[in-house]
Order: structure tokens, then C-alpha cells, then sequence
């Protein structure tokens, strides 16, 4: 029988908030890096995972982070970076106070059933106002400590580090009430927290070790894809021969991409491996449902566009897909997603949105275009984009979406009027007189003549008098005098409609 060595482990902590409110600023003290520079449109995009150490009185013990994004595109990112936590801080702006995504964060908080920790920061900010914010959070249903709650909260500066002693002491605190442990002994098992294929190592993913240990030349399996332990690497991207509990690891060399969010086991050697990916078949690309609505509801929609979606990472597009997911309610316009993928975009995804009548559109996320695959998707008339900054793709997706859209002639009401006598009637033109009900009839305007809900015909505004002169309009409430051309036989109690057609 083998023996178990339970040890303490590490806590894992996920940062979660709104966008902007300072999650990849205190990560940043934390680890007296300066990450947030160097996130594309200063926000961060990726869940990623850092170590930390704090001094404590009965020695150093580490802390392991995961930065979630703030913006409401990567909810699916920040559900994944809780449920891999033990811990997790939820960050609001003393400035703002709870805003959108902090609800969405309180939510999946609650749902992951993880203890959590406030911190109000920014509050070295001349617009801070500590108790407005602590009131924000009572308001939807944070209680604090102190204010009739147990949730524990502390205010901090990212910027001179007042309060992040004490907050990295209430995390640690959280830790020890749960009483985290793990089989040293026992063979590493944990959650997929990122996947993506880079160009010359091939597909690679970053794993949570949740129980047990990891060393070199064992082999992981996530479901149908397997790789060897033979790349490991810290949060720091250094080479590492084993690894423990509560750490972060990026295994390098899968035989296909693992699906975010999966749970990894790991066996001694490849038969073992080969023996588990047997029992699953999971495809290196997702197909996505199809279509985004009910099949009732894609009735008589004139003009549906295919979608590829390529991204750096494998958890980065469900972030595009929540995008267009966003602009599917036009009538008149669908875009369907074929593929979800990570990688270059290739020749083979052009063809694959290039061959209907409608040619598609490819949306690339961090990743490039092949010179192969540009030049065909000109030919083909194939739309290729890539961005860096999902609010800015999303902004261009919407453009592209209006864009696109079907037009449709609107006939649009200006005017209505009582006809009150007929004078004359005589090759097409009709002479009347009548009084303006509504809005207002100008010369030159398209009327509809209706008796009751008899539609009789179309005819046009020749000339229009009012009290004897003659007038371009004539509003509400005034009687008029009117020649109208049409073929229809008008008489007294009639009504006349003036429109204008609008192109929507």
C-alpha cells in the first residue's frame, strides 16, 4: 500500500472585479513586477498565474495568484480562475464603488462557494471615498465585517502598499480556517487553467496542482490529449524538474490542445497515458452550436455570416463568441460560428467561410495571418481581422455588423389630412379641399388615399394653397386646398397619408 505524506499546501487566490478597478496593479506590487505596461490596452486578456512569498512569524509561506480580466467579455475566464481558487479577493474601487462586473464577480463568487476577502482600493486617490464604497457592497449584499457581516475587507494602495501586508494576512488566515492539505506522495491531479499552441513548441497548457506532485518524466492526461513531462515551467518561465501542490506549471508538447478548464491527471508512463486518452475523444477545435438562436427564430433571416474565430489561447474565444453572441438579435442579419480554434490563421480557414454564396468573416485574436492564407482570402472576398483589445474588436464587429446589415425601404407617415369636398376630377388630377389632422403635408409629397381601412391608391401633392396663397406645407389644424395626380376615385370623408420612404 502506498504510504501518503499530507502536507499544508499553498493557497491558490483568484482576483476578481470590475475593469479598471486596480486587480493587475495590486497583483503587480505583489510580485514588484510591472505587468500591467504590458498588457495590450491595459487590461488584462489572459488568466494567468503568479507565485508569492510573505514573511510571516513562523517563516515564509507562498501564495499563488490568478489574475482574472475585468471586462465583461471574459466571464467564462473569470468562473474558471474561482473554480481552480481557494481564496478569492474581490477587488472595488474605493473611487467607484461596486459597478457591473463587481455583481457578475459577487455571483460567481458565490456559486464557486469559495471564501473571499474585499479589498477597497485606490484609496491613496483624492476621489476615494472608503465608507461610499463599503455602503455600495452592503447595497448588493456584501456584508462586512463590522457592519453586521462576516466578510473581511481592508483598504489598500497599489501604489505605496499601505493595507497589502494586511490583506495578504487575511488570505493566509482564509487558508488556514480551510485547512488546505495534499497528498505529497499522491500523483498530481488538477484544473486546466490556459492552453495554446505557440509556433515552434507546439501546444502547450498551464495547470493548477491541486493534490500531489509532479516531476519529470511522468506523463499528464487531460482527457484525449497527453504530453510528457519533459518541458516544465514555472510562473516565471523557467525550467523546473518537479512541482507541488498550489503551484502553477505550463507543460509543453500536448498531442492536441487541452480544453480550458479541464481536470489533468498523471500516470507513470505512456501506456498508462495512452490507456486513459482512450477512453475520450475531444477535438483539438470546438465546433460551435449552431446557429446562436432556435431554428423558429432563423426563419426568413436574409443574410447569415459564417465565423472562424483564432486566438492565442484557448480560453480567449469564448471572449469573442460572448462579442457576437451580442450582435445575433438583428432580423435581418445572423452571424454563425463555425469554428472556435487557436493558432495562425490559415489557408484552410478561408476556404472553410470563402466557399458560399456569402463570404465570411475570420477574427483574429493575438494571433497572426498567414501570407498564404491573406492572399487567398483577397481572391475570395473573405474578411480577415485581428485585434490585441477585445473592446476594440467588439467595436469593429459591430461596425462590420451595421455595415453588412440587409437595407429595407421603410415607409415613414409626415402627415395626415380629412378631405372636406372634391371641386373638380379630371385627367388624374383631383382638386379638393381639406384640413390637416396630424403633422404636417408638403408639396411634392407621396400620399396614400384610404376610405375607412380601404386602402384606394397612391397619388402626389401638385400644388397646395392655404387661405388662397399658395404654400409649400401646410400643418396641423389648417385647412387647405390641394391638386393631388392619382388614378384612384377620390371623395369627401376620405383621407390622405403623406409619407416619406427611409432606407434602414
Amino acid at each position: 500500500m502506498t504510504k501518503t505524506s499530507t502536507t499544508t499546501r499553498p493557497p491558490v487566490v483568484a482576483i476578481v472585479g470590475h475593469i479598471d478597478h486596480g486587480k493587475s496593479t495590486l497583483l503587480d506590487y505583489i510580485r514588484k513586477t510591472n505587468v500591467v505596461e504590458s498588457e495590450a490596452g491595459g487590461i488584462t486578456q489572459h488568466l494567468s498565474a503568479y507565485e508569492a512569498v510573505r514573511e510571516t512569524p513562523q517563516g515564509a509561506r507562498t501564495i499563488t495568484f490568478l489574475d482574472t480580466p475585468g471586462h465583461a467579455a471574459f466571464a467564462a475566464m473569470r468562473s474558471r480562475g474561482l473554480s481552480a481558487a481557494d481564496v478569492a479577493i474581490l477587488v472595488v474601487s474605493a473611487e467607484e464603488g461596486v459597478k457591473p462586473q463587481t455583481i457578475e464577480a459577487i455571483k460567481l463568487i458565490e456559486e464557486a462557494g469559495v471564501p473571499y476577502v474585499v479589498a477597497l482600493t485606490k484609496i491613496d486617490k483624492e476621489a476615494a471615498n472608503i465608507e461610499r464604497a463599503k455602503n455600495s457592497l452592503l447595497e448588493n449584499g456584501v456584508y462586512l465585517e463590522g457592519l453586521g457581516g462576516t466578510v473581511p475587507f481592508v483598504g489598500i494602495s497599489s501604489k505605496t502598499g499601505v493595507g497589502i501586508p494586511e490583506l495578504l494576512d487575511l488570505i493566509l488566515l482564509a487558508a488556514d480556517i480551510a485547512e488546505l492539505s495534499s497528498d505529497d506522495k499522491a500523483a498530481a491531479t488538477g484544473l486546466v487553467i490556459e492552453s495554446h499552441i505557440e509556433s515552434k513548441r507546439g501546444a502547450s497548457a498551464t495547470l493548477i496542482i491541486k493534490n500531489g506532485s509532479l516531476h519529470s518524466g511522468q506523463f499528464v492526461v487531460v482527457d484525449s490529449a497527453l504530453a510528457p513531462v519533459r518541458i516544465m515551467e514555472n510562473f516565471l518561465g523557467k525550467p523546473i524538474r518537479e512541482a507541488h501542490a498550489g503551484q502553477p506549471v505550463r507543460i509543453v508538447g500536448f498531442s492536441s490542445l487541452p480544453q480550458v478548464g479541464g481536470e489533468f491527471k498523471t500516470v507513470a508512463n505512456k501506456k498508462e497515458a495512452e490507456a486513459l486518452v482512450a477512453q475520450h475523444t475531444a477535438p483539438v477545435q470546438k465546433e460551435a452550436a449552431q446557429p446562436h438562436v432556435a431554428a423558429e427564430q432563423t426563419e426568413g433571416v436574409p443574410l447569415v455570416i459564417p465565423i472562424i474565430i483564432k486566438t492565442d489561447a484557448a480560453g480567449t474565444g469564448d471572449a469573442v463568441a460572448h462579442e457576437i453572441a451580442k450582435l445575433t438579435s438583428s432580423p435581418r442579419l445572423q452571424f454563425r460560428i463555425l469554428v472556435q480554434g487557436v493558432g495562425t490563421v490559415n489557408e484552410a480557414d478561408v476556404k472553410r467561410v470563402g466557399g458560399s454564396e456569402t463570404p465570411g468573416i475570420i477574427l483574429g485574436f493575438n494571433v497572426k495571418v498567414d501570407e498564404t492564407a491573406r492572399t487567398l482570402a483577397e481572391r475570395l472576398g473573405v474578411t480577415v481581422a485581428t485585434f490585441d483589445i477585445i473592446y476594440r474588436l467588439a467595436e469593429w464587429l459591430a461596425e462590420e455588423a451595421e455595415r453588412r446589415r440587409p437595407r429595407e425601404s421603410v415607409e415613414e407617415s409626415t402627415g395626415s389630412a380629412k378631405i372636406l369636398k372634391i371641386f373638380s376630377s379630371a385627367k388624374r388630377n383631383v382638386v379638393l379641399g381639406g384640413r390637416v389632422e396630424s403633422g404636417v403635408l408638403e408639396l411634392g409629397s407621396e400620399v396614400h388615399i384610404t376610405r375607412r381601412d380601404l386602402d384606394l391608391g397612391r397619388g402626389t401633392i401638385e400644388s397646395l394653397q392655404s387661405q388662397k396663397v399658395t404654400t409649400k406645407k401646410v400643418e396641423a389644424g389648417s385647412e387647405f386646398g390641394a391638386m393631388i395626380k392619382t388614378d384612384a376615385s377620390v371623395a369627401a370623408g376620405d383621407h390622405i397619408e403623406s409619407f416619406t420612404t427611409v432606407i434602414k
